[in-house]
């Protein structure tokens, strides 16, 4: 099987997230690194994408480059990743999937609701797929969650409980830390931080699992560090369009925590939880019965949880695994519509651009119910209303 062509857009050396990406696309022998600009520094950039392999003329100095040289190729690229800052996602991520590429985004896919919606309005007219990095999502045992759900084993959800809570931020001494500083300024963060940065995983993961859309919510956000202009710590209530009620915490003062990604939903039949930092067991308690332990990689799960299970049961899961299981789901996508034929329902699971554009609704929906004393707010982006 010929490989697909990927390239990536930011991510370059010192990078926290580019390194994820790559193992993640090359884990399954699907997609070749062929094409990057990788740096805001065009001459870093070209030589740091070289040592990495790629091809003198396919080691862009910035992304316009990049997108005017691939264009011009027959061999054009399959997909493009854009992991640059949060405020250059639309403009790329825009001119790309104009341009007929299929694009994964990081999270968050734009700054504001309208520049997401006319995401989701390009790709509808263009025919170009556009995923978002809810990388978590890829997890096998959050599949497998889905599909039980799915499936009735919890009968019908009534709440799901998710938290992202770290305490990597709780030291006052740190205001000042330009890797920290910037993620509670709005000059450049936008209008919300923590819940913005990490609260909408937790949001995107229980809508996942459960099958239901955030209708509307209330938020209780603070900033415990009371030189931060954005907060750091959120409580949000929200409500499902198919009838689940939600709590969701998170927080960057949360010392002790780690990660701490953590989903509960809980149904009239059973409830299931599982943790990020222990990704190799799901736990089910059915109703009345006995609290039972699941194990990525056992016999018998569904085939969601099966065609993304790479390493013997014991052995632990990774995120860049996750991340890989995101980029198998998008090979499909790719291969399918270029074959013409229906993709694998097991792998079409990738988060959408519409998941990104509910997201951005979600952060101005908390930040407006935070400001107002945690007044319920419609959730929905104004196109899904």
């Amino acid at each position: 099987m010929t490989k697909l062509k990927w390239g990536m857009i930011g991510g370059g050396e010192g990078s926290q997230i580019g390194p994820a990406h790559r193992l993640g696309s090359g884990l399954d022998g699907l997609f070749e690194f062929t094409a990057g600009a990788l740096d805001h520094r065009p001459e870093e950039g070209r030589e740091y994408g070289q040592r990495l392999g790629l091809a003198a003329d396919r080691s862009y100095g910035d992304w316009r480059e990049m997108l005017a040289g691939e264009k011009a190729r027959e061999d054009r690229v399959d997909l493009v990743t854009v992991a640059t800052p949060n405020s250059t996602h639309f403009e790329i991520t825009k001119a790309f999937l104009e341009a007929g590429f299929n694009v994964l985004c990081e999270k968050p896919m734009t700054m504001t609701v309208e520049e997401g919606e006319e995401i989701v309005k390009i790709c509808q007219s263009t025919g170009a797929l556009c995923a978002v990095n809810y990388g978590y999502s890829g997890y096998s045992l959050v599949r497998h969650m889905k599909a039980m759900v799915a499936r009735g084993d919890l009968g019908a959800i009534r709440l799901v409980k998710a938290e992202f809570a770290h305490g990597h931020h709780a030291d006052a001494a740190d205001a000042d830390n330009p890797r920290v500083r910037w993620r509670y300024d709005p000059a450049q963060a936008g209008v919300s931080a923590q819940f913005a940065d990490c609260g909408i995983h937790a949001m995107h993961l229980a809508s996942f699992v459960v099958g239901q859309e955030v209708q509307n919510l209330s938020a209780d956000t603070v900033s415990c560090i009371s030189s931060r202009v954005l907060e750091d710590d959120a409580m949000v209530n929200f409500r499902m369009d198919g009838g689940a009620v939600g709590r969701l915490w998170t927080s960057s003062v949360a010392i002790g925590r780690q990660h701490g990604l953590t989903i509960q939903v809980f149904g009239e039949n059973g409830g299931l939880r599982w943790s990020q930092e222990q990704p190799n067991q799901l736990y089910y308690m059915p109703l009345n019965g006995r609290l039972q332990t699941i194990e990525r990689g056992e016999g018998n799960l569904s085939p969601e949880a099966d065609r993304t299970t790479r390493v013997a049961i014991g052995h632990a899961e990774g995120m860049p695994l996750a991340f890989a299981n995101i980029y198998t789901d998008l090979a499909e996508a790719i291969r399918a519509r270029k074959e013409g034929r229906p993709m694998d329902a097991a792998a079409d699971l990738y988060p959408r651009a519409e998941d990104g554009l509910r997201s951005m609704a979600a952060v101005f929906a908390v930040a407006e119910s935070g400001k107002e004393d945690g007044k319920w707010v419609d959730a929905r982006p104004p196109m899904f209303r």
